[in-house]
Formats: structure tokens, sequence, C-alpha cells
């Protein structure tokens, strides 16, 4: 590690052309990317370390260059070096919006957010993206039984429990399939928003977006694996997002009824795929940061499940899960 930063380092100094600097950590996310605050002559900036043996960093380059071209408050691209999976961009500070929800700034800074995504919905970024199809939604359902069901809890599904998750896959890939296709994000949270200034918010973490079903921002937005709200106000402000995408003319005819069935069950795919992912994240990768994060992902999953007759099996399986807190204590033992 030691000998990358180093690398590092001498990039930012004579092929970035920033001379003199300080490196000092910035973040590190679910992946082999690592961030630096660099501080020089000129400002801030931030390094981006991203092995090119574990991380393409060209779609971070791309989709960078595209949301900023539609007016997103996105990171600069400075320089880039893709052989050695070394980046610097610009700096969007280090204020976090899950620092600074709470009641008094939450209707302002959702109120940002979902302008944000409207933008991200309404305009042409201009490039290609992949499709968020079927096998992807599928693929990526599978992280839960596989991750979360067999390797973090140790209840590898019988044939009968096989046969309600199927079903209930089945359910959520057509109610996501059936949406309008927008731009989609993918992790778009109070983790990857920036207060700024001006342009609020920064977004980051963008790179793995694809063209996908026109809830799927806004759920991972409003029912945030990190921070919860009351299921009416996500609802009302759902129902606001919907009002404004059909001015927009992101939507055409949906319902409110209509829109928050798609809302549900999108968020449903999503925990669903989200606690297999924080479970392979220790399991596989050794990162425990996320365990404590599993009970609200569950919570989440039981409460819409509990709210359609076409999903009472697998709530019931859901319901019957031993206590997640008493698992994370186990595993990271």
């Amino acid at each position: 590690m030691t000998q990358r930063i180093e690398q590092l380092r001498d990039w930012l100094q004579h092929a970035a052309g920033l001379g003199a600097l300080e490196l000092t950590p910035a973040s590190a996310d679910a992946s082999f990317r690592r961030y630096y605050r660099v501080h020089h002559a000129g400002g801030t900036a931030i390094a981006v370390d991203a092995p090119p043996e574990h991380e393409d960093s060209r779609p971070f380059v791309s989709v960078a260059r595209a949301l900023r071209g539609i007016g997103l408050n996105v990171p600069e691209i400075l320089a880039v070096d893709l052989e050695r999976g070394f980046l610097l961009v610009g700096d969007l500070g280090s204020t976090l919006y899950l620092d600074i929800l709470d009641e008094q700034s939450v209707e302002r800074l959702y109120g940002d957010a979902l302008g944000a995504l409207l933008v991200l919905q309404a305009r042409d970024p201009g490039i290609e993206l992949p499709p968020y199809d079927r096998g992807r939604l599928l693929d990526e359902l599978e992280l839960f039984p596989t991750w979360f069901l067999d390797r973090h809890l140790g209840r590898a599904p019988d044939g009968a429990q096989r046969a309600v998750i199927d079903a209930a896959f089945e359910l959520l890939v057509a109610a996501a399939l059936e949406q309008p296709q927008v731009t989609v994000h993918r992790d778009y949270h109070s983790r990857n928003l920036m207060l700024v200034e001006t342009d609020n918010p920064g977004i980051l973490d963008f790179q793995d977006a694809v063209v996908g079903p026109v809830t799927y921002d806004l759920v991972s937005l409003l029912r945030d694996c990190y921070i919860r709200w009351p299921r009416e106000r996500v609802a009302a402000w759902a129902l606001g997002y919907r009002e404004m995408a059909l001015e927009a003319g992101v939507l055409q005819d949906c319902d409110e009824a209509h829109f928050l069935r798609w809302f549900d069950l999108m968020g449903l795919q999503r925990h669903l795929k989200v606690l297999g992912i924080f479970a392979r994240l220790w399991h596989r990768d050794g990162k425990p940061g996320y365990l404590a994060d599993l009970p609200l992902v569950l919570d989440y999953a039981v409460e819409v499940a509990a709210g359609y007759p076409e999903l009472a099996a697998l709530h019931d399986m859901l319901k019957g899960l031993p206590s997640l807190e008493r698992a994370a204590e186990a595993a990271s033992r």
C-alpha cells in the first residue's frame, strides 16, 4: 500500500503537474477504490486510487463528463492515468448528506436532490449506458439467497423456500421492466450526496450508471439504507416527485397507486440485493462496516412485503429470520 501511495504521489506531482502537495485520506468505499484529498498550491482536489486489476476507471470518467454536460454537479475530471488507475478530480468537500440530515434540513436537502434527479432522468447524457435488464436484475437479486441467507445466516433455502424466492423475484423483475426507462445512478443516497454551496447536491459514485426503472434512484434516496423516515412522509415525497416527472415528460400516464406500487417493489428489489451485498462485503471482502445497517434494510423488506398479498409467503420467510444483531455479532468474531 505504501508503494502504491508513493506512485500516486509521484504521478500527482509530475504527470498531473501539482508540484509540492500533501495527501490526506478522504474516504474509502465498498469497492477497491481509495480517495485522498490533495492539498497543493492551487487549492484542493481529490485523488482516486483505483487499481486497474480490480477497477475499470473508464466508466467513471465517461459518466462524469456526461453528467457534468447535462448540468449536474459531479467532480470535474482534472487528470487521468487509466493504465495505472489514477485520477485527479474536483473536490466537492467533506459534508455528506447523511451527516446533516435532520428535521430542520431534510426538506431543503431532499428538494435539491430530487431536483437533480429530475435533471438526470429528463436530459439525455449523450453516452451509451448498459441496460438494467432482466439478467442484471436477477443476478443482483440472487445475492440475497447466496450471501445473506446461506453465507451470513447459515440458512440455505430448501426447495419450498426457493420456490417462494423465485416467485417473488419474477414479480419484482416484471415490475421493474414495465416502468419507464431512464438514466439511473444506482446508488443515489445520503452517503453519495454532498452538501455544497452552489449547485447542491454534489453527486458521487455514479460510475455504475445504467438505463433502468424510473423509481430506482427515487427509492434509493427516500428509503435510504442508512437513515429512515416515516412511511407516510416517504410516500408524500415520492408522489411529489411523480408530479414533477409528469410535468417534465419523464412519466406519461401513471396514477398515484400504480406509481407507489412501482416504488415499493423497486425498493424491495434493491433492499434484497443490498442484504446480499452487505453480507458479501464482510464474508468475502473483510469489511464489517455495513453489518450494522442490515437490520434497517431487512425492516424495509419486511414492511413492503407485508403490504402485498402476492408477497405474503416471502413476508413470512423474512419475518422468520433470526435476529440480525446476533447474526452480525457472530459473523464479526
